[in-house]
Parts: C-alpha cells; sequence; structure tokens
C-alpha cells in the first residue's frame, strides 16, 4: 500500500488490509458507486470530488473495472457503467424473490389510491436503497425511483431500518414500540412519508415499506387512513417472508 493509499483510505472511510476488508477493493466499488449514483457519464474531475481519491489511483482502478466490464470509457473521455453492472442487476432479480412478492403489494397499496409506495432497504452505514417503487396516481413533489440511495438517517422509511437495526436511544425505542414512523419535510422540504417494519424467517428486518408524497396531503385523516392499511400490506408482506 502506498503512501497515497493510506491517505485515501484515512480520507474515505474505507478498511485496510489489517481493518477486516482489502482497502483497494473498497475504493474500486466506491468508484462504481460513484458511477452509479451520477445521472450522466462521469469525468475523471467529478470521481475525484465524489471519492475523494487521487485522479491516479482512480485511473489505476479504471483500468481494472474497464477490464472486467463493470465501467466503459465514452469517446469523451467520461465513464458510465458497463455491461457486467446489467448482468448483476438481471442475476439479481433472477435469484432474489423479493420484487415478485413486493411488487404487487405497492401496486396494490397505489391502486387504493394510496401516495407513492416504496420498499427500501439499508446499505451500510449511512444509506438506504429504494428497491422498489411505484407512483402514485396523484400529483407529487416526491422524486424517488427504484435504485436511488437515500440518507439513512432522514426520512421515516430511514429511521424504521435504524430502529429495528438496533440503534440505541429513546427515539428509537419509541419506534421500535410503535412500529410505525411518519416524516414532515425531513429529507426534502414540502414532503412527507410514512414507513413500517417488515420482517421475515427468525424475525430479521427484511426492509421498510412506506408511503411518501407532498406534506399537505398527510392530514390526520389520511394518516389515520392510510396507516392501518400500510401496516396490513407489511404484515402480508412478512407472512409470506416467513416472519410474523
Amino acid at each position: 500500500m502506498t503512501d497515497n493509499d493510506l491517505v485515501e483510505t484515512k480520507k474515505a472511510g474505507v478498511a485496510s488490509d489489517n481493518g477486516g476488508g482489502v482497502a483497494a477493493v473498497d475504493r474500486a466499488l466506491a468508484i462504481v458507486a460513484a458511477v452509479a449514483a451520477s445521472p450522466d457519464p462521469c469525468t475523471l474531475q467529478q470521481l475525484a470530488e465524489a471519492t475523494t481519491f487521487y485522479k491516479s489511483t482512480i485511473l489505476r482502478l479504471l483500468g481494472s473495472l474497464e477490464r472486467a466490464g463493470y465501467v466503459i470509457r465514452l469517446r469523451q473521455g467520461s465513464y458510465a457503467l458497463g455491461a457486467m453492472a446489467f448482468r448483476l442487476g438481471a442475476a439479481y432479480e433472477r435469484s432474489n424473490p423479493l420484487r415478485e412478492i413486493v411488487l404487487p403489494v405497492l401496486r396494490d397499496l397505489v391502486e387504493g389510491g394510496s401516495e407513492s409506495a416504496s420498499f427500501h432497504v439499508r446499505q451500510g452505514n449511512d444509506k438506504r436503497i429504494c428497491l422498489f417503487r411505484v407512483d402514485s396516481h396523484h400529483s407529487t413533489l416526491d422524486r424517488i425511483d427504484a435504485g436511488d440511495v437515500l440518507p439513512l438517517d432522514r426520512g421515516a422509511a430511514g429511521r424504521i431500518l435504524l430502529a429495528f437495526d438496533g440503534e440505541k436511544g429513546p427515539a428509537f425505542e419509541a419506534l421500535r414500540h410503535e412500529r410505525f414512523a411518519l416524516s414532515m419535510g425531513e429529507r426534502e422540504p414540502g414532503c412527507a412519508g410514512m414507513a413500517v417494519p417488515v420482517f421475515g424467517a427468525e424475525g430479521l428486518l427484511q426492509g421498510a415499506l412506506s408511503l411518501s408524497g407532498p406534506a399537505e396531503r398527510f392530514t390526520k385523516s389520511a394518516i389515520a387512513t392510510w396507516r392501518p392499511r400500510l401496516e396490513a400490506s407489511a404484515a402480508e408482506l412478512t407472512r409470506v417472508l416467513g416472519g410474523r
């Protein structure tokens, strides 16, 4: 490991070879994540800003990622995801039964007149990913797509994931007791959401089921109407996934 590698490992908070991981792998995955998070192809400068790594390190790792098919270099010199990313996504969908189980529940909620319905899972220490999403038939300020990475510490779904992953503190104890979270403008001004946990076998948390939309439509009456429906949907998902 070079001096530059050590500096980057400390700056980015990734594991070193002696700390339970392989720093070069962590950095390569961080680069792939940065490319995936960008709506447009990334320049080398943008990747350096997103990862805080030296450009020389990024170029070296990009060479390996290109050869493996995880990224491609476009003619103008920017980088985008390669075909291997698609293959991984397809393999995930084939091997993971959640899509067939969760999407019908989300569609039922939306067809019943709810706000946009989503299913979130934790990704690392401070992020969550919207795994599945069905937009409501109403106008919405809540611009989220399946695959979007969101903060774990803001929003109803994020707080549910934290609470049922054992986060300590009175607020999380209350969430574990209620099994319900409500947020008003936490993640984005003017937007609101409610979320409940979904469990699998042996009581393991599988994700958070949520409804989100404009805060003005999250009236006390609307919350009282949709909370039991959301909880019933989560209970059905938990049953199908082998929990109780």
